[in-house]
C-alpha cells in the first residue's frame, strides 16, 4: 500500500473510531436525555397545573412541601451515586458476584432509611414550620403535602438504587423507560386528581406517591430477573455491614447535605421576602430541572464509562472519556443559555398564567441565562468523581463552594433581596466547577494511573 493510501486509511480509521466513541457516549446519554424530558414533569406538571389554579397559595404550599421532601430524599443521593460508580467498576471487572452484593447492601439500606423517614414525620414537619416563614392556610397545605408524600420514602430511595444499578450496567434504555413510566403515572394522576376532581394539593401529593411506588415495583421486577436474588442474600446481612456502608458513604452524604442546604435556601430565603417570591422561585427552579435534560444525560454517561474504565484498569480510556464528554457538556450549556435567552419568558408563561407571578419571575430571568454556562462544569465533574468513586474530593470541593461562597454571598447581599439569592447560586455553581477542575488537575495523574481511592461501598464476595 502506497504512503498516500496508508495515510488515507489511517485518517478514515480515526474518523470511524471517533464516531464509535461518540456513539458509545450517546448510547448511554441519549436514553437518559429522553427520559429526562419526562423527568421534569414530576415537579413541572405539579407546578404548572397548580400554578394555573386561581390562588397562588396552592403553588406556594406545593413548592415548599416538595422542597422539604426532595431535600430529604436527595440527602440519600449517595445510594444512587455510590451504586452507579461501584456497579460500573464491578461491571468493568466482569464480576456479577460483586454487582449482586452491592445491590443487596444498597437496597437494604434504602429501605431502612425510608422507614426511618416515615417514623420521623412529626419531627420533619416541626422543622419545616420552624425554618420556613409560614402560617395559616399556607402552613396547613404544606403540612398535608408532606404527610402524604412521606409514605413514598422507601420506594423513592429504592428507586435511587435501581437507577444506580441500571446506569452502572449501562442499561440506560431501561432507566429511560423507568423514568418515563414514573412521570406518565404522575401526569395521569395529577390531571385526574387536580384538574378533574379538584383535589389541588392533596391530588398533587397522592399522584406523586402512587408514581413512586409503581416505579419501585417495576424496577425491582427487572432487577430480580437480572440477578436472580434469593432471600438468603438478605439473611446474611448484619448491623455492622449497614454501619460500615453508611460510614463509607458519609462523604457523599455530607456533600449532598451541603448542596441541598443551598438549594433549600432559595425557598427558605424567599419565604422571608414574601409568598409571591417563594412561588416565583419555584417557577424559576424548574429551569434548573430543564438544564438536567442534557447535562445529567452526559453526566450519567461519564459515570458509567469512567467507572467501567477504572474497573477494567484502562487509564487511557479515562483520559479519552474526559475529553469527549466535556465537549458535549459545554455544547449543551451554550444551547441552554440561548434557549433561555430567546424563550425564557415563554417557558415561564407555560408554567403559570398568574400575571403578577409571571412578572415577578421574569425579573430574575437574566440569572437563568448565565446559569448553564456556570453550572455545567459541576454536572460534568460530578460524573467524573462518581465514576472514580472519589467521594472525599466531592465532599471537600462542595464544602468550599457552599460554606466559602454560597452562604457568605447570600448573607452579604441581603439588601439585594431575591437577586442576592440568585447571585449566590450562580457564584456557588461556578465555585463548585472551578474547585473540582483544580482538584482533578492536581490529582489526575495518580488517580488515572493507580485508580482513585474507593471511598464508596466496598463490595464483598459472597
Amino acid at each position: 500500500m502506497s504512503q498516500p493510501q496508508t495515510e488515507q486509511y489511517r485518517s478514515l480509521s480515526s474518523i470511524l473510531n471517533a464516531w464509535q466513541d461518540h456513539r458509545k457516549v450517546f448510547l448511554i446519554a441519549l436514553p437518559m436525555m429522553i427520559s429526562n424530558i419526562a423527568a421534569p414533569l414530576l415537579g413541572l406538571v405539579d407546578t404548572a397545573i397548580i400554578g394555573h389554579l386561581p390562588n397562588s397559595i396552592y403553588l406556594t404550599a406545593v413548592a415548599t412541601g416538595a422542597m422539604i421532601i426532595s431535600f430529604m430524599y436527595l440527602l440519600a443521593i449517595f445510594l444512587r451515586m455510590s451504586t452507579t460508580g461501584l456497579i460500573a467498576q464491578a461491571y468493568g471487572a466482569k464480576s456479577i458476584v460483586n454487582q449482586r452484593t452491592i445491590l443487596v447492601q444498597a437496597a437494604t439500606l434504602a429501605v431502612v432509611i425510608g422507614v426511618l423517614l416515615v417514623l420521623l414525620q412529626p419531627l420533619i414537619i416541626w422543622l419545616m414550620q420552624a425554618l420556613v416563614a409560614m402560617d395559616g392556610e399556607y402552613q396547613r397545605l404544606a403540612t398535608i403535602y408532606i404527610q402524604i408524600r412521606i409514605f413514598g420514602a422507601p420506594a423513592a430511595l429504592l428507586n435511587l438504587v435501581i437507577l444506580g444499578v441500571l446506569l452502572g450496567r449501562q442499561q440506560a434504555g431501561r432507566a429511560m423507560v423507568l423514568v418515563i413510566f414514573t412521570n406518565l403515572v404522575n401526569v395521569i394522576g395529577t390531571v385526574v386528581l387536580v384538574l378533574l376532581l379538584n383535589f389541588h394539593v392533596y391530588g398533587a401529593a397522592i399522584s406523586t406517591l402512587v408514581a413512586e411506588w409503581a416505579t419501585c415495583f417495576v424496577g425491582l421486577y427487572w432487577l430480580q430477573s437480572s440477578f436472580k436474588l434469593k432471600w438468603k442474600a438478605f439473611q446474611t446481612l448484619r448491623l455492622p455491614q449497614f454501619l460500615a456502608l453508611f460510614a463509607l458513604n458519609r462523604d457523599i452524604f455530607i456533600r449532598s447535605l451541603l448542596l441541598h442546604a443551598c438549594m433549600a435556601t432559595m425557598t427558605v430565603g424567599a419565604s422571608y421576602i414574601g409568598p409571591d417570591w417563594v412561588a416565583a422561585n419555584a417557577v424559576l427552579m424548574q429551569f434548573l430541572i430543564l438544564i438536567s435534560l442534557g447535562l445529567d444525560g452526559i453526566a450519567y454517561a461519564v459515570e458509567a464509562l469512567i467507572g467501567e474504565a477504572k474497573g477494567a484498569k484502562k487509564p487511557e480510556l479515562i483520559h479519552k472519556w474526559l475529553r469527549l464528554c466535556l465537549f458535549w457538556s459545554t455544547l449543551f450549556a451554550v444551547l441552554y443559555s440561548l434557549i433561555f435567552w430567546l424563550f425564557g419568558a415563554s417557558i415561564i408563561a407555560l408554567i403559570t398564567n398568574i400575571e403578577s407571578l409571571r412578572e415577578t419571575a421574569e425579573m430574575y430571568l437574566p440569572w437563568l441565562i448565565v446559569l448553564p454556562l456556570l453550572a455545567h462544569w459541576s454536572y460534568f465533574y460530578d460524573g467524573v468523581f462518581i465514576g472514580l468513586t472519589a467521594s472525599r474530593a466531592m465532599r471537600n470541593t462542595m464544602a468550599i463552594a457552599a460554606l466559602g461562597v454560597f452562604f457568605p454571598v447570600a448573607l452579604s447581599t441581603l439588601w439585594l433581596g431575591n437577586h442576592g439569592l440568585w447571585l449566590a447560586l450562580c457564584a456557588f455553581m461556578a465555585a463548585r466547577g472551578f474547585g473540582q477542575w483544580l482538584w482533578l488537575r492536581q490529582e489526575k495523574g495518580p488517580i488515572v494511573a493507580e485508580g482513585a481511592e474507593n471511598d464508596g461501598i466496598t463490595a464483598s464476595r459472597e
